[in-house]
């Protein structure tokens, strides 16, 4: 099991989403848990992949294409993981804030912090400060993750953290955004920054303790 469980990182990086989801399907036939499935076989690729990505070593194209085969393996696993009564680490409500559509940096978040074990509600584009709040509150979610790449929409964060807080006191907020940067982040009161997919899972498992 060792070599077909190390065999979906390689697979991962290679974006061969079929070779993917049939390692796992053969791994679950044989009793390795989901669980292990994402810790032991697809995790570390996608970690060691936004390594480089956060250190120039690697570029879009082949985050896209490696997101994008690991959302054919977790169509694969999503089913045994429910059955088997699997836990999600923590819910996380994301979206990016009014007046903004751009979500390719979003979907490879939610990607991210699928693939690390956490449940994401996925609000979409443009989303209100009332429908982040909401979805915070209805989800009992822990984090929020609310994106910007739009300097004109920025200003808006404030107000939506605001919301966001008086409706779900305890949840924590990362945003994230090219315009944005550590210290804005402060300013307009979230817990947290992330200048990448790679980093906002680690500053969000970091929030929450996990």
């Amino acid at each position: 099991m060792d070599k077909l469980i190390e065999s979906m990182g390689q697979h991962l990086l290679s974006g061969r989403v079929e070779e993917l989801k049939a390692a796992v399907t053969e791994a679950l036939a044989n009793g390795v848990t989901p669980q292990r499935c994402l810790d032991q076989g697809m995790m570390p690729a996608m970690e060691e992949l936004g390594e480089r990505f956060s250190d120039g070593e690697a570029f879009l194209p082949e985050l896209l294409l490696a997101g994008h085969t690991m959302k054919g393996a977790l169509e694969v696993l999503r089913p045994a993981m429910v059955q088997g009564g699997v836990q999600a680490r923590a819910v996380m409500v994301i979206g990016t804030v009014a007046g903004d559509v751009h979500d390719l940096g979003k979907n490879i978040v939610k990607m991210m912090f699928e693939g690390a074990g956490f449940r994401v509600v996925d609000l979409g584009t443009s989303v209100s400060a009332h429908d982040f709040a909401a979805a915070c509150q209805a989800e009992g979610a822990g984090l929020v993750g609310i994106s910007s790449l739009l300097t004109n929409t920025m200003s808006s964060l404030a107000g939506v953290i605001q919301q966001v807080r008086a409706s779900a006191p305890d949840v924590k907020v990362i945003v994230g955004g090219a315009p944005l940067s550590q210290e804005f982040a402060q300013e307009v009161g979230a817990d947290g920054f992330a200048a990448d997919a790679y980093a906002a899972v680690k500053v969000g498992e970091r929030l929450l303790g996990l």
